[in-house]
């Protein structure tokens, strides 16, 4: 091997080495946050029970508590958390976009809508009738949004942004002509992550664990993608497989997040920014990076939720827009309108 080659192996895993303690000590916050998570509700726990709780079932209250009703809330919204800002991630790398998200760009709203006229037809009943819809929801969104801006990115946003409006407000006419038939939908067309936990998940948690692994997969490509379409191209990518494999699993993660936990913004937006300098401008590490910040994220958010008001719950999707607006206005700032 050549002193070169060597020299850049060396550089290389001089990099990669404070990149994995960085992700290692992300996995441990994500950990702490996570259990303190769980402690916090009407009946505060203290973080030594809720370990004792997970490792060493007895059967007391506290424990069902902590086993049956909080721990999965919070893989809920690991599994949310995770699946929305990794979809953030890639969506804003194949549109090299810094605004691109999946709110933004209608791919959540696609989904919420389709969720909701399928359950006033009655064909959206169960698990796998909402996730179906939900991910054929994605499907026609994105689609939509991709053939109306595709020739800039800041015309991306602008259809994406239209859409959301028109697909928000014809599903909130819809459940205001039927209240009876949408009753069961107006918390959740809200976002939030209370009262899930007692639903069947296997499904979207499978779909969503796929999807992640399917991402980091694709990591590589996207690492020359993000270099140019010229440079993907000289570099053996092909580049429209690539962006139509990551357009594929934005809609999985899009709609499955969507369909357990209802149309959630401003976590693909946020993540990707937050992640981008410790990742160095390399696509994998800042999938990496958005599969355990997105957690920690929506787990700070949804205790934010439990603690706001005294007198109830405030859906988990308010608590991201008050995060998500102000960083959307930096990241205009930052960029300007001449850049998107």
């Amino acid at each position: 091997m050549t002193t070169a080659g060597r020299t850049s192996e060396a550089t290389g895993a001089g990099r990669a080495a404070p990149q994995t303690a960085l992700l290692v000590g992300g996995l441990v916050l994500l950990a702490v946050v996570a259990v303190i998570s769980v402690g916090i509700g009407a009946r505060s726990i203290p973080p030594a029970d809720v370990v004792r709780a997970l490792l060493d079932y007895t059967g007391t209250d506290e424990q069902v508590i902590v086993r049956d009703i909080r721990a999965p809330r919070a893989l809920l919204a690991v599994a949310v958390g995770a699946a929305l800002a990794v979809a953030g991630a890639l969506i804003q790398t194949i549109a090299r976009n810094p605004l691109a998200e999946p709110g933004i760009l209608g791919v959540t709203a696609g989904a919420g809508f389709a969720i909701t006229l399928g359950s006033g037809l009655g064909l959206a009943a169960g698990q796998a009738g909402q996730f179906g819809w939900a991910v054929l929801g994605s499907v026609v969104a994105t689609l939509m949004v991709a053939a109306v801006g595709r020739q800039s990115p800041l015309r991306l946003v602008l259809a994406g942004v239209a859409l959301t409006a028109v697909l928000t407000g014809v599903a909130l006419g819809m459940r205001l002509m039927k209240p009876d038939v949408f009753d069961v939908y107006r918390f959740w067309s809200v976002g939030s992550l209370a009262a899930r936990e007692q639903a069947p998940l296997a499904l979207p948690l499978t779909a969503i664990g796929l999807a992640l692994a399917g991402a980091l997969v694709l990591g590589k490509s996207l690492n020359a993608l993000a270099l140019g379409e010229n440079v993907a191209q000289t570099l053996g990518a092909g580049v429209g497989r690539v962006r139509a494999v990551a357009l594929v699993l934005v809609t999985v993660l899009s709609g499955a997040a969507t369909a357990v936990a209802g149309p959630i913004l401003f976590v693909g937006l946020i993540v990707p920014h937050l992640v981008r300098r410790p990742a160095a401008g390399s696509v994998p590490w800042t999938l990496g990076y958005s599969m355990v910040l997105g957690p920690i994220l929506l787990l700070i958010a949804d205790i934010g939720s439990r603690v706001l008001l005294p007198t109830g719950e405030v859906p988990v999707a308010i608590v991201t827009a008050f995060l998500g607006g102000p960083m959307l206005i930096w990241v205009v700032r930052r960029y300007g309108a001449g850049s998107l």
